[in-house]
């Protein structure tokens, strides 16, 4: 037997289980035998949130190659929040049943299988669950990798023990006594599973008299890592993938960058950030960590309000109507090296700020701020998934408002656009300044659609007045529709089914 391997006599014509450790997050740090794995295998398996991305996968991907089968495997609950009948551990049980039976008729069908791990397998990973439930089964073996307590030292510069020293690795999801305890009694700490557990995290090693020496670091290893004083950590901007580190009293200061004393100032950045629609679920968890990790949040008054308080944090408000304003002032503020996000509803590439920063960006004095575009849930999106799919074909989105183009551009688009037969949804669709070019907007459309044409008019979609209204051409009322709203123009296959859903045909009629 090599290594973890195992074979078993009865299972000789069945695939081989392979838990794959990828190290803590640099794609260099993955074995050169774990990409050979991952290369061949029929089946890799991965982990993820119930927002569907995987940090493994991702790590993986260099290695992955074309024809492989990928099985996704994602968690039902991430809190111990649920209404499951077993509670959260019920709930997370029948997961690991359910994902390792599909794992198991792969190696029945003599495919062999590597389930990706961050970090190390059987270090506080996912794979150990399968394994405990398939490797007596199948002929399985374990490639270790790098561990986040490792790479975090490295990060720091500090050697975690030396001589007679005792490591002490902890989970942050102990209680705080009994974490101040273990704490008080080693020499080094690394304490894992941050995220939530911060705060109390933080008053165990202040309990335990060593918050002075203990270091945060944050994503180790990858280029968007972290490293600061646990005592200065704000716990609003802890993701799970961080770790508190409490080096050995022997080791020395260390020699991490963000610690050296001439490094010059620190350098700001922009990043442009789209909230969703309105619910704040609709905001991903890209946007809601760049947000927190901001020094500036740069925005529309009534959008900035959106955005949790955080003292930490300044706000820059200002009226909707000075966007190449509102960007210079970000882009100067991050000149001065803060960490600034302008924040947009929707996308902040469609009709948003992502365009305006981005044309102010390209100015000469703003050629050293780098800036960054985070993609968001749209109005459009928004507003079908509520209905149904009415853009299941080709659309186009196009604004009513006239206040940085002609008006006569925008009639124009909107006649060509409806002869081309796509499904429109119309931004901007009416305000208080010009409430009679909605009017206008209709009469071009009926002059080149059906009446019998499917409306759609979602307002405040994901807020607290949330409304959608599903009509005609012929009978929609311009007057019902305000800046709040969305107004979507379906095509010829826009078909609403005897349950009030709409869809519009992938197919083509010719």
């Amino acid at each position: 037997m090599r290594g973890q391997s195992r074979d078993f006599g009865p299972s000789a014509g069945t695939g081989r289980l392979y838990g794959v450790g990828l190290g803590p997050g640099d794609p260099e740090l993955v074995t050169v035998k774990a990409a050979r794995l991952i290369g061949a295998a029929d089946v890799v398996a991965f982990h993820a949130a119930q927002h569907g991305r995987s940090v493994a996968r991702g790590l993986a991907a260099p290695y992955l190659r074309e024809g492989q089968v990928e099985e996704l495997l994602v968690y039902p609950v991430t809190t111990e929040t649920t209404d499951h009948p077993g509670g959260y551990q019920g709930a997370i049980d029948e997961f690991y049943e359910a994902a390792a039976a599909r794992l198991a008729a792969h190696l029945d069908a003599g495919r062999d299988v590597v389930v990706l791990a961050e970090g190390d397998p059987f270090f506080y990973g996912s794979y150990m669950h399968m394994h405990k439930r398939l490797a007596h089964r199948y002929p399985t073996e374990v490639v270790p990798g790098v561990t986040s307590v490792s790479g975090a030292a490295a990060v720091l510069g500090r050697p975690l023990v030396e001589r007679d020293e005792v490591l002490t690795v902890l989970p942050g999801t102990l209680p705080a006594d009994e974490l101040a305890e273990w704490l008080s009694t080693t020499d080094s700490a690394a304490v894992l599973k941050l995220g939530r557990t911060f705060t109390g995290v933080r008053e165990a090693f202040d309990a335990a008299g060593v918050l002075d020496r203990a270091w945060y670091v944050e994503r180790a290893t990858t280029d968007r890592q972290r490293v600061e004083p646990l005592a200065d950590v704000d716990p609003a901007t802890v993701p799970y993938f961080s770790l508190a580190l409490l080096p050995s009293e022997l080791t020395g200061p260390g020699n991490h960058p963000e610690r050296a004393e001439d490094d010059g100032p620190r350098r700001g950045d922009v990043v442009v950030v789209g909230l969703g629609p309105g619910q704040r679920s609709w905001t991903t968890p890209e946007a809601a960590e760049a947000l927190a990790r901001a020094d500036d949040l740069v925005g529309y008054g009534p959008y900035l309000d959106r955005v949790e308080v955080n003292p930490r944090q300044t706000r820059h408000p200002s009226d909707n109507r000075v966007e190449a304003e509102r960007a210079a002032a970000a882009l100067r503020l991050a000149q001065s090296g803060r960490r600034v996000a302008v924040v947009s509803s929707g996308d902040p590439g469609v009709f948003a700020m992502a365009a305006a920063v981005l044309e102010v960006a390209a100015q000469p004095e703003f050629a050293d701020v780098e800036v960054r575009v985070l993609p968001g849930l749209t109005a459009a999106q928004a507003v079908a998934s509520r209905v149904g799919a009415p853009l299941g074909h080709d659309f186009a989105i196009i604004s009513l408002s006239d206040v940085l183009k002609p008006w006569d551009v925008v009639l124009d688009r909107l006649r060509h656009a409806a002869a081309a037969d796509l499904v429109l949804a119309l931004y901007n669709p009416r305000s208080k300044a010009r409430p009679h070019q909605l009017g206008e907007a209709h009469k071009v459309l009926l002059d080149v659609k059906d009446p019998a044409t499917v409306v759609v008019i979602g307002r405040d979609v994901g807020g607290p007045e949330e409304s959608v209204t599903v009509t005609t051409l012929g009978e929609f009322d311009p007057d019902t529709v305000d800046m709040r709203c969305l107004v979507m123009i379906g095509s010829t296959q826009t078909r609403v089914t005897p349950s009030g859903q709409v869809f519009t045909s992938r197919r083509y009629p010719g």
